[in-house]
């Protein structure tokens, strides 16, 4: 196997993207069956500026977070766990918020974008688990949580129209205003993940994309900085990515498909060599 090839003897960094989890049910922005928004990912500015805007986001949050938080790691979550586990992978940069990383077992992940599963206060910086954040607006809203939707993103935004009415609840400890803590659009990936993610790439002597069209520039640029490297570059996805003029391998292939093959190339023992003849 060529990507295996290509691994082999090398540490393994990993950067992963929104199409490795679609087929845990929960779709991408920008793949081959993303669905069809009807309004554009929430902004940064939005948010923090418009009660509004954070009324509409909670309302729609609140729908699709149970489907959100009940998907499970897929195939391909397992094998990236699974490869950390045999020593091939030394670090996992994900730009998910779906924490499946984590669920199947992965250790040595940064998230580059944040989790859905915490809600930080913008006034007093205390964190909430969505879990519980998610019984508070149920409570603030009764009848809300009976209204359907069709499907949701991969920030767990439900697709819903008629938000009016909707009570947002503020942070218990300073009245503050809660925002999952995951990076909007607009909005800049925190000091520290950033040089978590540098360090981990320069820690790294191969650089493994599965899953990210590389169209956001928060994941594209550890692409870039690889090239620079002279670090070789493979890509898993399903469609063209920004990252093609410099990838080293590109397999075009679905993720439960192309990474159980890869954990199993790693487990197959040595090939015996013959004993001389005497």
């Amino acid at each position: 196997m060529a990507l295996a090839e290509l691994l082999a003897g090398r540490r393994v960094v990993v950067l992963a993207g929104a199409g490795m989890s679609t087929e845990s049910g929960i779709p991408d922005y920008r793949g081959p069956t993303a669905p069809v928004r009807t309004r554009p990912p929430m902004q940064y500015r939005e948010f923090v500026g418009s009660a509004e805007a954070r009324a509409r986001y909670w309302a729609r949050s609140l729908i699709g977070w149970p489907r959100f938080v009940s998907a499970q790691p897929g195939a391909g979550h397992r094998a990236v766990a699974e490869l950390e586990r045999l020593g091939v992978v030394t670090g996992l940069i994900t730009q998910n918020v779906d924490r499946l990383h984590h669920a199947a077992g992965s250790e040595q992940v940064i998230e580059l974008h944040g989790a859905l599963a915490e809600v930080r206060c913008l006034s007093c910086g205390a964190l909430t688990a969505r879990s519980a954040h998610q019984e508070a607006l149920l409570r603030a809203n009764p009848g809300w949580s009976e209204r359907l939707a069709p499907f949701h993103h991969a920030d767990g935004d439900a697709e819903l129209t008629g938000t009016e009415g909707f009570r947002v609840v503020d942070c218990a400890r300073c009245h503050g205003v809660l925002k999952p803590n995951v990076v909007f659009f607009g909005e800049n990936v925190p000091r520290p993940v950033t040089e978590a993610a540098w360090a981990t790439l320069e820690a790294g002597e191969v650089l493994l994309v599965i899953g990210s069209s590389l169209t956001v520039f928060s994941g594209f640029r550890f692409v870039r900085r690889a090239a620079e490297k002279r670090l070789p570059i493979a890509i898993v996805n399903l469609g063209e990515t920004r990252g093609d003029p410099l990838a080293t391998l590109r397999i075009e292939g679905r993720i439960g498909e192309v990474l159980p093959r890869l954990v199993e190339a790693f487990r197959a023992p040595p090939p015996t060599q013959a004993a001389p003849s005497l």
